[in-house]
């Protein structure tokens, strides 16, 4: 029987992670050699949230091409540092099912999404080192690149119990939810070196709180809703299965602890725990709604750029959303629908660090000062 865990491969897979940052880290090193530390960990700070924003799509392309488990062990593929190498076994494994869970494609997809995980570990651990020593001279200090290591390995640890316990649902909404906890680590840490002071009445700060933490609920339920596949449970829009309230059983479909397609209490999971699951994403999705566009006009006058921003991302989540329904689920429609909820949560972030009483007061080490701030009316 195959081990699920199999660390023989692992020492390989640090070469090739290190091997994928080596270019552009020594391509920012070369662009910043004049610049000083702070300037340098600005830019590898900005290529690490662009990679973690990609994983977070990618990781929704492999989710959605049931390629999850396309490589049945971890960290490697049946034990090697590269499907090539387990060539032999995922042939015998297409061949045993044509349509199952390892074929070469999903193996592929699988491991790219590994990789691309392992490299994004190094910029992070490169980043936290390089704060620490220079932490006297940096405007954020070291502890915000720390707690974004003790994300990334946090996420390892879910990547590995993805594959272990075949696609526990939990584990898989933990999985999306902490790459979103990453992309947020980021935002913070990258726009506190942009020095970009934005200034907000009190209350108004308080709504993008609210505001971001109901799209939190709403990214949280939606992945619920996509680790148990549940996107088509509902046929039609605005109406579900023809109905304004069709039946639904929510505390099958919000039992957390139960394995893919089972109900908790062993059996399979009924199709009214599905319809549940869906409403609820539906119902949540009216409240952001009506959350972001009282946000948008509220942030129209003291910041627009901000408030177009939010507007596009919010009819980007409504069109995907709508269409995922009505279009049966494209894959592209998946996928730009969950970047664009990646985008809202960033584009929130942003403004609340923004718009921190404390950012005025960073000591930057540049002679361009910041920009003089934007006071609400």
């Amino acid at each position: 029987m195959m081990s699920l865990v199999d660390w023989s491969p692992l020492a390989a897979l640090l070469l090739m992670a290190a091997a994928g940052a080596l270019l552009p880290v020594a391509w920012i090193w070369r662009r910043t050699r004049h610049r000083g530390a702070p300037a340098r960990l600005a830019a590898l700070t900005a290529l690490a949230l662009f990679v973690t924003f990609d994983l977070i799509a990618f990781g929704a392309f492999t989710r959605l091409s049931d390629s999850g488990l396309g490589c049945p062990d971890w960290p490697g593929c049946y034990g090697e540092a590269s499907p090539f190498s387990a060539r032999e076994e995922i042939s015998s494994a297409q061949a045993a099912m044509p349509g199952g869970p390892v074929t070469w494609g999903k193996a592929w997809i699988e491991m790219i999404h590994r990789y691309a995980a392992m490299v994004l570990g190094a910029l992070i651990l490169l980043i936290a080192a390089l704060s620490f020593w220079h932490r006297k001279s940096l405007v954020q200090g070291w502890k915000w690149p720390l707690l974004t290591l003790v994300g990334i390995l946090v996420q390892g640890a879910f990547g590995k119990y993805t594959v272990t316990l075949k696609l526990y649902p939990a584990i898989v909404t933990l999985h999306l939810l902490g790459g979103i906890f990453l992309l947020a680590l980021l935002v913070v840490q990258h726009e506190r070196f942009q020095q970009r002071a934005l200034a907000l009445a009190p209350a108004l700060r308080r709504g993008v709180q609210a505001v971001l933490a109901l799209v939190v609920l709403q990214v949280a339920l939606g992945a619920w809703v996509s680790t148990n596949y549940a996107v088509l449970a509902c046929q039609g829009f605005p109406q579900c299965n023809g109905q304004w309230w069709p039946e639904a059983d929510f505390p099958q479909g919000f039992t957390l602890l139960r394995e893919l397609g089972r109900a908790g209490h062993g059996g399979f999971l009924d199709f009214k725990a599905l319809v549940a699951i869906h409403l609820a994403h539906r119902m949540t999705a009216l409240l952001v709604c009506i959350g972001m566009i009282v946000l948008i006009v509220s942030l129209w006058r003291p910041a627009r750029a901000v408030a177009a921003g939010l507007a596009g991302v919010l009819a980007l989540q409504v069109l995907t959303g709508v269409g995922n329904v009505v279009l049966q689920w494209p894959l592209l429609g998946a996928l730009l629908h969950t970047s664009g909820a990646a985008l809202l949560v960033g584009l929130l972030v942003s403004l609340l660090v923004r718009t921190a009483p404390s950012v005025s007061s960073l000591r930057f080490d540049t002679a361009v000062p910041p920009p003089e701030p934007v006071t609400s009316p």
